[in-house]
């Protein structure tokens, strides 16, 4: 079906004035403190802790084996997933589903400006994208800290500051705390706020269920952080069994916290998903999508698919740990390598749900400050759905040398070799549009470049490590921890930062210091690569992953990557100074559309209504058209057709005008 553009076939949209409560007020309702709010939820969050814990030894008081061995897992999951829902029931995420089963009709979403909305269950996708944001840096800070203590201990070969129990758990603790981040680094952010704005709707599908992907995630963050006090866990990130069903309390935070993590992975995943497809403006067809949405529509399609695995999958650790249960126990008739199956089918799409959001934020940077169309738009989006469909045909390369039939070696081989195919295609997407550019060198700009530049080596020797001899040859070692830093945080951490320069002026309505940004962005750059890549050489060398004790003459190479890595580190510091000073010490106001975008973003009001438009858009073509003589306007808002003169390419003269207003 073809939708017109004319204005005179619209169909009368709805009155765009927020609702408002009426009648009684629920306690969601009440304005600021009086309310359900971040406050309430960690009280909630302690007494269903508590009231948990009291049960599972309730529950346990006559097992056995918990006498015996002194570890009470009913216990400690009890109260994990009490302390959870209580966290829920305190912010008032539950509200509307218990007012409708009772038959109650809840509180309508009541519009508040006032800044306590940040710390309330919320409606509006733009509160949530901003609490996603503080959310995803918590966690990316903490794994950071965590990082800082693992290189603090490889200084030495001999002299320790932590005993081989606790080094383990804080290398377990750190790579589930930056996967888990990982996952939700961009779809949460920029994700939920920018999606609906980008395609023209005023909201998401289900407002409801996107807080609640928030609230859970963060949920899910604190189970995670228990596991420390527990005494950790000494799997790694990955869990392993038989280690996942001999380990301790620690275990169940793990087991625990993915499952509340997994949980809000597929809320946001299907919501958005869900938005994408219905909740698209008039005019705005497949082909008129811009290239961060087809992105994230793909992620979605991962999260939503993949991520059930995991949670079943720690379901049945959870269950084998509490219920006596043998799913992954070999001495009883379970196995350990279903564990890794049902792990691995999670965890290969996973690494895309970390790439692919990376890539469609440089889609939409390059062409803004190349002041070019978008190269080869289509082969991108069919490259990210290609990566997307690929990406389940892969995961069992990680079990090369766990016991996985010789035959099936080839065939697994022969996928991941595959996948790089279309991850190569949206590459050169990049190249092709940076080539004869005359490029703005904003800190934005100077992320994305540093994306290609690390994704490089990563995707690279990711190609090494499909092949199994290489693969056997440096499994478990330093080699393939460099690889899959430089692929995860040398790409999406790298975009996520580019996107947050980026966007954040229309997101909060303040600019980021230039300066401090350039500042930031160089020590971070440089001192990635000089920590990630001399891994390189210490894997290639022998030294394996997860062991705190290596051969003498590695000192010098660790010891290299260890300084450079507290430098690096030193970087996030000085943007956590940016952010303070920009948004918070000394704010300077934003211009409405600073990059001279085309975005459909940047053409609403600053501040964003309530409903992001008076009337809803009318979309006349793609948003790429920087540099065509006589491109059409990009939409229609009702008032002045948006983005009518998008002007010749940057180096004429109107280009270099355009570029200089923007400035």
């Amino acid at each position: 079906m073809t939708i017109s553009a004319e204005r005179e076939s619209e169909v009368a949209y709805p009155d765009p004035t927020p609702p408002h409560a009426g009648g009684i007020q629920g306690w969601t309702s009440r304005p600021g403190w009086l309310s359900q709010h971040l406050g309430t939820a960690i009280v909630g969050a302690v007494a269903g802790y508590l009231i948990g814990h009291w049960l599972g030894n309730v529950i346990a008081s006559g097992y056995n084996y918990v006498a015996n061995s002194g570890v009470n897992a009913i216990a400690n999951t009890g109260g994990l997933l009490l302390g959870a829902l209580g966290w829920l029931i305190g912010i008032g995420a539950l509200n509307y589903p218990l007012a409708k089963m009772v038959g109650m009709e809840p509180a309508p979403e009541q519009e508040t400006t006032s800044w306590t909305r940040y710390f309330r269950y919320t409606a509006d996708h733009k509160v949530v994208g901003l609490q996603y944001v503080i959310g995803v840096l918590l966690f990316l800070f903490t794994g950071g800290l965590l990082a800082m203590a693992i290189r603090t201990e490889l200084l030495s070969p001999t002299s320790h500051v932590f005993g081989p129990g606790t080094y383990i758990s804080i290398v377990s603790e750190h790579g589930t705390m930056m996967m888990m981040m990982a996952t939700s680094a961009v779809v949460g952010p920029l994700g939920n706020w920018l999606v609906p704005i980008m395609i023209g709707a005023r909201r998401t599908a289900f407002p409801r269920i996107e807080a609640f992907s928030f609230w859970i995630f963060s949920a899910g963050y604190l189970v995670i952080l228990t596991a420390l006090p527990y005494g950790g866990f000494p799997t790694g990130w990955t869990g392993y069994a038989p280690l996942q069903t001999q380990a301790s309390g620690g275990m169940m935070s793990y087991l625990v916290g993915f499952a509340l993590i997994g949980s809000g992975m597929m809320a946001a995943g299907f919501n958005l998903a869900v938005t994408i497809v219905n909740y698209r403006a008039p005019g705005m067809t497949w082909s008129r999508v811009p290239i961060f949405v087809w992105s994230i529509l793909a992620t979605c399609a991962l999260l939503t698919l993949a991520t059930p695995t995991l949670v079943a999958a720690g379901l049945f650790g959870i269950l084998d740990h509490t219920a006596q249960t043998a799913f992954y126990v070999n001495e009883h008739g379970g196995s350990s390598y279903l564990w890794e199956n049902l792990f691995w089918f999670f965890g290969h799409p996973e690494v895309y749900i970390m790439a692919l959001p990376g890539f469609g934020i440089v889609g939409e940077i390059l062409p803004v400050f190349t002041r070019k169309p978008l190269f080869a738009y289509k082969v991108a989006a069919a490259g990210m759905v290609g990566v997307a469909l690929l990406s389940f045909f892969v995961w069992q390369h990680h079990l090369f040398q766990s016991g996985i039939n010789p035959d099936m070696r080839p065939l697994f081989m022969l996928t991941t070799e595959l996948i790089s195919i279309p991850t190569g295609f949206i590459f050169l997407v990049g190249m092709g549009t940076l080539y004869k550019a005359k490029i703005r060198f904003e800190v934005p700009m100077l992320f994305a470049l540093a994306l290609f530049f690390n994704f490089l080596i990563g995707g690279v020797t990711g190609v090494f490590l499909s092949d199994v001899p290489v693969n056997v040859t440096v499994h478990g070692g330093f080699f393939v921890l460099s690889h899959f830093h430089y692929t995860i945080m040398g790409g999406l951490i790298f975009a996520l930062f580019g996107g947050l320069y980026f966007w954040l002026p229309k997101m909060t309505g303040k600019t980021m210091n230039k300066k401090l940004g350039q500042i930031h962005f160089w020590m971070m750059f440089i001192f990635f690569n000089l920590t990630f890549f001399p891994m390189f050489i210490i894997g290639l060398l022998g030294q394996p992953r997860r062991v705190f004790e290596y051969q003498q003459n590695l000192q010098a190479l660790n010891d290299f990557s260890s300084v450079s890595a507290f430098i690096l580190g030193s970087s996030f510091l000085v943007f956590i100074a940016n952010f303070a000073w920009s948004i918070f010490i000394k704010p300077t106001p934003a211009p409405p559309n600073p990059w001279n975008s085309l975005g459909l973003e940047w053409q609403t009001a600053s501040p964003v209504p309530y409903y992001n438009f008076e009337r809803i858009p009318v979309v006349l073509t793609d948003p790429y058209r920087y540099g065509e003589e006589g491109a059409p306007p990009v939409a229609d808002l009702g008032e002045e057709l948006v983005g009518a003169g998008a002007g010749p390419r940057a180096g004429t003269s109107t280009g270099e005008t355009s570029a200089t207003s923007a400035e």
